[in-house]
């Protein structure tokens, strides 16, 4: 299997340092004494296509906060790509222009949970990347169920799928998501190091995507070079005749029990 990881413990910190909330209380990396939970940052594929010149390729888009990247959205639009993004409650409230632009486009985007308030949905008191994870189950259940409440406030249709901030889980939390009835959603290729990367970078790097990959990458950072990048590397892949999947489209196997 292709697995173009990133290092994300240093490119995915830095972004995920950025969108972090902003009354994040200020908790240790563990208690005193005792050992930090184990977490672990799952991968996930999608089913190839297994035909010679013809990959099949899901791409995945977190909607942290900030505003929408439309170098990502109206390439998105334009050259007909379909794509799963992955939206916080955050998000919705302050891109209610780029929220439109999905719905009236059902046939390219499926609009995913990211959270309620982009933090790590750990159910220990833990710092990942320096953000305070929720910290409990009843704050893992606030983070998903609020990121769900606010998007069927946005008439978006009630998701299916969760993915937490920063990528990490505990296994017990991903044991609790799995029973509200969500997939979680890892990757296989970190597309834009959590928006960090120059545009040259970000362009190789999901250009390289090969059959069966899902691509995590950002479309809430229009200030980064990396929005660029990615726009490039979408033309890239539909001229390589990439066929282009949606997580609802097909079938999938993540790491952990994130899919079963």
């Amino acid at each position: 299997m292709n697995r173009i990881l990133l290092a994300p413990a240093l490119l995915l910190a830095a972004a995920s340092s950025a969108f972090a909330v902003e009354t994040s209380p200020v908790v240790p990396e563990h208690p005193p004494g005792t050992a930090g939970p184990k977490l672990v940052e799952p991968h996930l594929h999608i089913a190839r296509s297994n035909i010679s010149g013809h990959a099949r390729v899901a791409l995945t888009f977190d909607a942290c906060m900030g505003e929408a990247d439309e170098r990502i959205l109206s390439t998105l639009v334009n050259e007909r790509i379909p794509a799963t993004i992955f939206v916080t409650a955050r998000w919705l409230k302050r891109n209610p222009k780029a929220v439109a632009a999905f719905l009236q486009n059902p046939d390219l985007f499926e609009l995913e949970n990211h959270g309620e308030r982009h933090i790590p949905a750990i159910d220990k008191p833990v710092l990942v990347y320096g953000i305070a994870s929720a910290g409990s189950p009843e704050a893992v259940r606030q983070e998903v169920e609020g990121g769900a409440a606010a998007m069927v406030a946005s008439g978006i249709p009630a998701p299916h799928w969760f993915r937490g901030s920063t990528a990490k889980y505990d296994l017990s939390a991903i044991g609790q998501i799995r029973a509200m009835g969500y997939r979680i959603a890892g990757y296989s290729v970190n597309g834009d190091g959590g928006s960090l990367l120059g545009a040259a970078v970000t362009e190789k790097r999901i250009s390289s995507a090969k059959d069966g990959d899902v691509v995590i990458s950002h479309i809430n950072q229009p200030p980064h070079a990396a929005g660029e990048g990615v726009a490039k590397a979408l033309v890239d892949l539909k001229a390589k005749g990439t066929e282009f999947v949606r997580l609802q489209d097909v079938a999938d196997t993540g790491d952990d029990k994130t899919t079963e």
